[in-house]
């Protein structure tokens, strides 16, 4: 009988290892999303009208897509808040998103607040010529 709880045990263990491993490596799905892609010399602004979509990374960053170029924004703060399926309400004064604008974050389900946060720099991404 002890035998064969330490085999349950070990088995519920082992089960659990790549789903916390999952939670523990966030930067395992956007390492992937940016493969072939080259980071090119952050900015502080971005064109409002040129961004085409988001991709939230959760407790990671957010991605935004301008055609060919990505920019990755990594918040300042509030980090922790960003859920994948979040909706990013920004709050600007211009018609650019800069490192000094917050988002505040909707739960998709509820539209009730879930955090907000503070951007940083965007990192531009373009396609590798190789």
């Amino acid at each position: 009988m002890r035998v064969l709880m330490c085999f349950i045990s070990g088995a519920l263990i082992a089960a659990a290892l790549p789903a916390q491993a999952a939670r523990l490596e966030p930067e395992t799905p956007l390492a992937k999303r940016l493969e072939g892609r080259v980071a090119g010399k952050p900015v502080n602004c971005i064109p409002q009208f040129r961004i085409q979509s988001s991709e939230i990374f959760e407790r990671t960053a957010i991605l935004y897509k301008t055609g060919g170029t990505w920019y990755l924004n990594r918040p300042v703060s509030g980090r922790n808040f960003l859920g994948r399926d979040d909706i990013l309400l920004t709050d600007t004064h211009s018609s650019d998103l800069c490192s000094i604008d917050i988002v505040r974050l909707l739960d998709q389900g509820s539209h009730f607040p879930s955090g907000s946060l503070g951007l940083g720099q965007f990192v531009p991404y373009t396609k590798s010529k190789d």
